[in-house]
């Protein structure tokens, strides 16, 4: 099986479903009571959010939603595509950065963050957000919440805070991959949770073999996912390329 297309991530949600798991937005697990077993669907919408509106389709077509985390800037942010997604009852959030865009200046940032989520309002009253890694700055976006209260603003959840990890796995395709701790800079949590998955197939097979635990949180980054050939070799050259600089450079200097 070519892995990272949407024909490998279907067979991905279906061996969720066959085991018994609840496929579901981070919104409704929490406003559920949290019931096992639950396969929380996120997604961050980085860029490509036609990419996302295919993944909320194939998830539509299965009976199942998931929460897409929308980048406030020009190559992320796209009401029409948005309306689309939540149409299909799916859950939207905002894939914060403000920190990185406002340099580190906290005042400018939670001003940015206001103003940011005043413009999903129009399209969706957002109640979760959850932080973008922002490889490229030396600013990390989580710590704007040294701060400042996100739940002040009627936020319920953010992930990487309202999660307990040691409970619920927490698997993501960072670096284009499944394990790909070596070339995330940020998007990774502490936990005595370990599997050792490389592929989407070691996960399907995990499911079968009812080897997984009762709460798991995937993250795709939905640009990543397609099964145009063209679309999926440029995204894997051009991902490798990224892993390389991001261990090299970035994630050095992010331990300093």
């Amino acid at each position: 099986m070519r892995d990272f297309t949407l024909t490998a991530y279907q067979q991905l949600l279906e061996a969720a479903l066959q085991e018994g798991y609840r496929l579901t937005s981070y919104l409704n697990y929490l406003e559920g009571g949290k019931k096992e077993p639950a396969f929380i669907l996120r997604h961050d919408v980085d860029k490509r959010p036609q990419n996302s509106l295919k993944v909320a389709q194939l998830q539509h077509h299965l009976g199942v939603t998931g929460t897409y985390y929308f980048r406030i800037v020009k190559e992320s942010f796209d009401p029409v595509v948005i309306e689309q997604i939540a149409a299909l009852g799916h859950e939207i959030g905002y894939h914060y950065e403000d920190m990185a865009l406002c340099s580190g200046n906290v005042e400018q940032a939670w001003e940015h963050f206001q103003q940011s989520l005043e413009r999903f309002t129009p399209i969706y009253k957002v109640k979760t957000v959850c932080m973008h890694g922002s490889p490229l700055s030396k600013w990390d976006n989580r710590a704007l919440w040294k701060h400042y209260n996100y739940k002040s603003l009627g936020i319920l959840a953010e992930p990487y805070f309202d999660l307990d990890f040691e409970k619920v796995l927490y698997i993501t395709d960072t670096g284009r991959r499944w394990d790909g701790a070596k070339v995330s800079v940020r998007d990774k949590v502490a936990s005595q949770l370990r599997f050792n998955f490389h592929s989407t197939q070691d996960i399907i097979n995990a499911f079968q073999k009812k080897q997984l635990p009762p709460v798991i949180m995937q993250n795709i980054h939905p640009q990543r996912w397609t099964d145009n050939k063209g679309a999926w070799l440029k995204e894997l050259l051009l991902q490798n390329t990224k892993n390389v600089v991001k261990r090299t450079i970035f994630v050095g200097r992010n331990k300093a």
